[in-house]
């Protein structure tokens, strides 16, 4: 059954973002499949975090396309992709708004009430694997690629960021040579849970290429169902 649905959604990805894009190959859909087959999704609760939100945007491109928006599309892709598999799901936000607790006033108060409320959430579960989404940025325009950032309060997050980072590699960025790297207290979400937890930055929004990709829907899927298999290599492999 897991096959079938395996082969639906290898389908539904390859029209929906692999559509004039030679990158995506049949070849690395195949690799990804040999691993969906043997998940079990009753096993764990992904939770998902679109970092920013509300007044916070984030950091933008030049074009002032704001970071939590494409922060925000990317794990929209994610909770459908990985609700058709089977996972029980829970996200921090699903539109755009902070989440800090009514009657906080103050930007920096409401941030820290926000960033309180998703580690809460991060941590609520001991079966659960956590993500957060967002974009990077940089004082120098050359920088680009996707990095993952992980914490040793659980020893499973370095694997968890290896096999993602390896997932950019393999789908998306083949001439990424970036290493994964330990977080410290300044992220704050990344570094309290106490579940397998990485934090995704998925590009530079300050590299013009990265940004022209980063703001495509095409390629938000694209970045979506590359989590997607990262996480499901590192429940399988």
């Amino acid at each position: 059954m897991r096959k079938i649905k395996w082969n639906i959604v290898v389908i539904m990805f390859t029209f929906s973002i692999c559509m004039g894009v030679i990158g995506y190959t049949a070849t690395r859909m195949s690799d990804n499949a040999a691993v969906m087959s043997n998940i079990y999704t009753d096993d764990f609760v992904l939770i998902f975090d679109a970092g920013h939100g509300g007044i916070d945007g984030g950091c933008s491109t030049s074009e002032g396309e704001v970071e939590k928006n494409i922060n925000l599309n990317i794990v929209l892709s994610l909770n459908d992709l990985s609700k058709f598999f089977g996972y029980n799901v829970e996200m921090t936000r699903k539109t755009d708004k902070s989440i800090h607790d009514k009657g906080i006033t103050g930007i920096r108060n409401q941030k820290l009430s926000d960033m309180k409320n998703r580690l809460e959430l991060f941590n609520k579960y001991s079966n659960a694997i956590c993500i957060s989404i967002h974009q990077n940025t940089f004082s120098d325009s050359q920088f680009n690629g996707a990095q993952m950032f992980y914490s040793d309060k659980n020893t499973e997050s370095e694997r968890l960021a290896s096999l993602m980072q390896e997932q950019f590699v393999n789908n998306l960025q083949p001439n990424n040579q970036r290493e994964i790297k330990l977080c410290g207290e300044e992220l704050y979400l990344c570094y309290f849970c106490t579940n397998p937890t990485v934090m995704v930055e998925c590009g530079f929004l300050s590299n013009p290429t990265d940004a022209d990709n980063l703001i495509d829907a095409n390629y938000q899927k694209k970045v979506a169902f590359t989590v997607f298999s990262g996480i499901n290599k590192f429940i399988n492999v």
